[in-house]
C-alpha cells in the first residue's frame, strides 16, 4: 500500500479557478500529496497513455488517484472515464469525480462507470475536511499493489 502523502494526484480540469480551490482545499487538510494537472480530456488521455509530452513517468508519474471534472472541452469527464475503465492497465485506478452537476444522472452515470465519490464544487472544495475524508477513505479503501509502474531501478 502506499501512504496517502505520497500517493499522486491527476487533476484533470480546464478551470484555473478550480485548479486553485483543489490546492487550497488539499493545503488546508494537509495533503501535501503530489498534484499534476491536464486541462482536458485530450490532454487526460495523452498524459495517461504516456503520449508526448507526457512520455516522462518520471516527470509525469502515473497517478494513484483521479479527480476530473465532468464538463471540459475536447472529451467530457464520461468520456474520460469510459476510457480509462476500457484500458487494462489503469482501469483500477480510484477515480472522483468533480462537477458543477448536482444532476442525480450524472451522479448514477458516474458511479455506473465507477467513480469512488462524487463532490459538487465550488461548496466541497471549500470543505477541505470532505476532500480529506475522501482521501482518506481512498486510502482505507484501495490497497494498490503498483503493478502498474515498473521498479525503481537502485
Amino acid at each position: 500500500m502506499i501512504a496517502l502523502e505520497n500517493a499522486v494526484i491527476l487533476l484533470i480540469e480546464d478551470r484555473d479557478d478550480d485548479v486553485l480551490l483543489v490546492r487550497k482545499a488539499l493545503e488546508k487538510a494537509e495533503l501535501p500529496n503530489p498534484v499534476y494537472v491536464v486541462r482536458d480530456g485530450g490532454e487526460a488521455i495523452a498524459y495517461l497513455s504516456g503520449e508526448p509530452p507526457y512520455s516522462s513517468r518520471s516527470n509525469h508519474p502515473l497517478p494513484d488517484l483521479i479527480l476530473l471534472d465532468l464538463k471540459m472541452p475536447k472529451l467530457d469527464g464520461f468520456e474520460v472515464m469510459t476510457w480509462i475503465r476500457n484500458q487494462p492497465g489503469i482501469r483500477a485506478i480510484p477515480l472522483v469525480v468533480l462537477t458543477s452537476s448536482e444532476d442525480l444522472r450524472d451522479v448514477n452515470r458516474a458511479y455506473a462507470l465507477g467513480a469512488i465519490s462524487f463532490l459538487v464544487k465550488p461548496l466541497d472544495f471549500q470543505n477541505p475536511v470532505e476532500l480529506a475524508r475522501v482521501l482518506h477513505q481512498y486510502q482505507q479503501k484501495f490497497k494498490l499493489p503498483h503493478t502498474l509502474r515498473p521498479p525503481s531501478q537502485t
